[in-house]
């Protein structure tokens, strides 16, 4: 590996969205385009100009709908610029998203039959319309899907298996192609230079400014590219910037008030499945229902954590060899669907844990995991969650519904530190969306 490796980016030309201009246009426009694929599918359904009193009658109800659209593709990552990033993504992305919405829309349709309309065909016709209006509006955006348009350069400067990681990731993309380019910068024709920390110097900055290059930096590029943090370009100053002072107080309170709402619900839903769950555990491998754990909470504190077992035996002190705590097709089907977490509703409501954040480990491992890695105690500045965005996000090995090695938990702490940084209400109500997509699908492959 040399000391500074340099890539040069074949780029199709293109405007990169971000900030909350760009989400305010693109939610703007998704609005937009909801509307006139509704009013085009009224004309196709009744073979009329659609009058006043038509589109009142549907804009109510539809109106409604359209909200939970939004958070669907929000939850979808239509808002995120990894869309501009990899527009190839976008097609399979909104088929998914309009697909998800109609089923929702059925649903709401079925039971609220307050709206007194029957949209059976005209949902069917909506999906059909509502794709390439919204395609075409997304295209208009990000023109750069268009195969036609020039391309321009860029280089990344950077070096170690990060780097590594984010030219394979890019490289094939129908957006990117990636070439080995030679070390001098001199008389390249690239406009863009992603560049990370430690070869970023002021006369290297100033030359670019001078030559009206545009200057990303690797640490974000990595961010977009990977929707986490790149572990070896941290140091203490990032976490001063990105602390728990920096959460307001109306997003402590909401999120406060969410964990109370949703712990309730998930403690009415555990006390209704305990009895069928204690008669299946008990058919199956007799034992305790429910296991006690000491866990890490916020600040490094300890706490008692509760959950269905799911194993054979639920204290390790009960059996001798590994080989005969093996996990019961009860506690299999319990883990699929993430409901042997739900007796956790108890730290919830306790205010011990949140439904979103950092998931917490049990404290001997904790202990060994902050020996092995470098920050890895800062994870816990938050309070940990149920559920997270590692959780959402990270692929880990066939049969694993955990890290089960240094390597995997170094990525799941990059997701975690990516959490964070970003965390929001919107954050997590992402996540509360994916996190009950897979249940979903989980519950469905069973």
């Amino acid at each position: 590996m040399f000391a500074s490796i340099s890539y040069i980016v074949y780029k199709r030309n293109t405007m990169i969205i971000g900030g909350r201009r760009a989400s305010f246009l693109l939610f703007a426009g998704d609005i937009a385009a909801f509307t006139v694929a509704l009013y085009l599918t009224l004309w196709a359904r009744y073979a009329e100009i659609p009058g006043l009193e038509m589109l009142i009658t549907f804009i109510v109800p539809f109106a409604f709908i359209f909200i939970l659209w939004i958070l669907v593709f929000y939850s979808a990552g239509l808002y995120s610029k990894r869309i501009a990033l990899f527009p190839s993504k976008l097609p399979d992305a909104l088929l998914k998203a309009q697909i998800a919405n109609i089923l929702f829309s059925a649903l709401v349709f079925f039971f609220v039959p307050a709206f007194g309309i029957e949209p059976k065909t005209i949902l069917a016709l909506y999906l059909i319309i509502s794709l390439p209006i919204i395609f075409l509006w997304r295209l208009a955006i990000y023109p750069k899907v268009s195969l036609c348009r020039a391309r321009e350069r860029a280089v990344l400067i950077a070096d170690g298996e990060e780097a590594d990681k984010l030219f394979r990731e890019v490289n094939g993309n129908l957006r990117y192609e990636i070439q080995f380019c030679s070390r001098s910068l001199e008389n390249t024709k690239a406009s863009i230079f992603v560049i990370d920390k430690e070869h970023m110097n002021a006369t290297l900055i100033n030359k670019l400014a001078y030559e009206k290059k545009q200057v990303i930096k690797f640490e974000d590029m990595y961010e977009e590219v990977f929707d986490r943090i790149p572990l070896s370009r941290l140091e203490n100053t990032w976490f001063n910037k990105n602390s728990e002072f920096a959460d307001p107080m109306w997003y402590v309170l909401a999120k406060r008030i969410i964990d109370i709402v949703g712990g309730i619900i998930m403690g009415l839903i555990t006390i209704i499945l305990t009895p069928f769950v204690a008669l299946a555990l008990q058919i199956e491998y007799p034992g305790q229902v429910f296991i006690v754990q000491t866990r890490i909470g916020e600040r490094g504190t300890r706490i008692r954590t509760y959950k269905f077992r799911s194993m054979r035996f639920g204290d390790r002190s009960a059996w001798k060899g590994e080989d005969e705590n093996k996990v019961t097709k009860v506690g299999s089907f319990l883990r699929k669907v993430s409901l042997d977490e739900f007796p956790q509703f108890i730290n919830v409501l306790k205010g011990e844990m949140s439904l979103i954040g950092p998931r917490n480990d049990v404290e001997i491992l904790g202990n060994r995991l902050a020996e092995a890695i470098p920050y890895y105690m800062m994870r816990y500045t938050v309070r940990p969650g149920i559920t997270g965005w590692a959780q959402i996000n990270q692929q880990y090995e066939p049969g694993n519904a955990s890290p089960q090695s240094i390597r995997e938990t170094k990525t799941r702490l990059a997701y975690d530190f990516y959490y964070l940084k970003h965390r929001s209400l919107g954050l997590d109500i992402v996540i509360a969306l994916k996190t009950m997509k897979r249940m979903f699908f989980r519950v469905s492959s069973w």
